[in-house]
């Protein structure tokens, strides 16, 4: 098993022999194990209470997203005693670098089947919270949804085009040449999904986002 990843409130590895912190999964299938790691500057009490509900939580987040047809990585196991979530591992190409290397032709396709995951995972009342091209994964053609970390249970408009807002400001930076495109192209896929009244719902309220943006910056120069 070696890190892969290391962030702020957890560390990422990988094993191709199904072990994780010496306890056998899988034999011979390649696991994902997060380990959310302790807080020292938090009391003991108050550090154990957070890292367990948010390991709990990101568990059931994946489990109901599944329920409802997005592609996103399976659960395994997880462990409570020391706050690990052993998952798919989903190999594949990321969506950030794939895109810049295919025509525009063959990018809004799968820009549309990114707006179709988002939808089923807004159906389920579930936002991401960090919707990026870096955390979506191609693999034998289909769009996979990863890092579900800052992900929670929130069906409400606000979240869900807050969730799509930061979206766009992910592609726009990532992918400035064609973002405009490929947010539409986004949008449609999510329509195809949730229907034209939401999708409408959803553009309003990103526009929305955005005019309180505007504001905030115009009031800090004035």
């Amino acid at each position: 098993m070696r890190m892969i990843k290391q962030g702020a409130e957890a560390k990422i590895y990988i094993s191709e022999f199904g072990e994780y912190f010496g306890a056998e999964l899988i034999p011979g299938e390649t696991v994902i194990v997060k380990h959310r790691i302790p807080k020292r500057y938090r009391i003991r009490e108050i550090d154990e209470k957070l890292r367990k509900e948010r390991t709990v939580r990101e568990a059931r987040v994946l489990h109901r997203a599944k329920e409802f047809g997005v592609n996103c990585p399976h659960v395994y196991e997880v462990n409570l005693r020391d706050m690990v979530i052993a998952m798919e591992f989903i190999g594949g190409e990321r969506l950030k670098e794939h895109l810049e290397e295919i025509p525009i032709e063959k990018r809004l396709p799968l820009c549309r089947e990114i707006g179709r995951q988002i939808g089923k995972l807004h159906e389920a009342g579930i936002v991401h919270g960090d919707l990026t091209t870096s955390n979506m994964i191609l693999r034998e053609g289909k769009v996979y949804l990863i890092d579900f970390g800052l992900a929670d249970f929130d069906p409400t408009l606000e979240a869900q085009g807050v969730d799509l807002h930061l979206l766009k400001r992910a592609m726009e930076s990532t992918h400035y040449t064609w973002f405009e495109r490929g947010f539409e192209a986004v949008l449609e896929g999510y329509a195809e999904v949730r229907g034209e009244e939401k999708a409408e719902e959803i553009k309003a309220k990103i526009e929305e986002i955005e005019s309180r943006g505007r504001y905030r910056e115009r009031s800090w120069v004035d």
